[in-house]
């Protein structure tokens, strides 16, 4: 067995949203958490978007964002950390789709295929999500999932809407 191969870090996108409270500052502080731990590191995060909400409609618009990160975690010990973080901000479930104070999905984690019972990779619907592909094609628009890329998925989707809120790539890392 080679162990340097076991000690490559694992590629995973990940999807961040919220429309309660600051929703850009919670995902700053995800972002900036998920950074700050020796097991992942964040590589890339894309823009922020303002999107229309999805799913439930009767409620106020979403910011949303994706990150790429580099992990040595495997992927339901990835989610649990994405649940513990969403848990220390407040993150209650109470109606799916519907308000909340910060979501962090895992999207894709290496090529893999994951199906649990708690977990989904790719995560389900993303090729019909514009809030998940626009932000996702800044960090991997060549990233394949179910067969096209990022960038094929998102030509052949609906975008209207959605606005971008701030373009910098480095939004995740101020203060403040």
């Amino acid at each position: 067995m080679n162990r340097s191969a076991d000690l490559r870090p694992h590629r995973a996108t990940l999807g961040l949203g919220g429309n309660i409270g600051d929703p850009v500052d919670a995902m700053a502080k995800a972002l900036r958490e998920l950074d700050a731990r020796s097991d992942c590191r964040v590589k890339a995060v894309s823009a922020v978007y303002r999107t229309p909400p999805w799913g439930m409609t009767d409620q106020a618009d979403f910011f949303n964002c994706c990150a790429l990160v580099e992990t040595s975690l495997e992927p339901q010990p990835l989610l649990e950390l994405c649940l513990d973080i969403e848990r220390t901000m407040k993150r209650v479930r109470k109606q799916r789709w519907g308000p909340r104070t910060i979501d962090i999905d895992i999207l894709t984690y290496d090529e893999q295929d994951v199906s649990t019972e708690t977990l989904a990779i790719p995560h389900p619907r993303i090729t019909e999500r514009a809030f998940v592909l626009v932000p996702l094609a800044d960090i991997a628009p060549d990233l394949a999932i179910a067969g096209r890329s990022v960038s094929s998925w998102l030509a052949d989707i609906d975008t209207d809407g959605i606005e971008t809120a701030d373009a910098s790539r480095d939004w995740w890392q101020r203060t403040s």
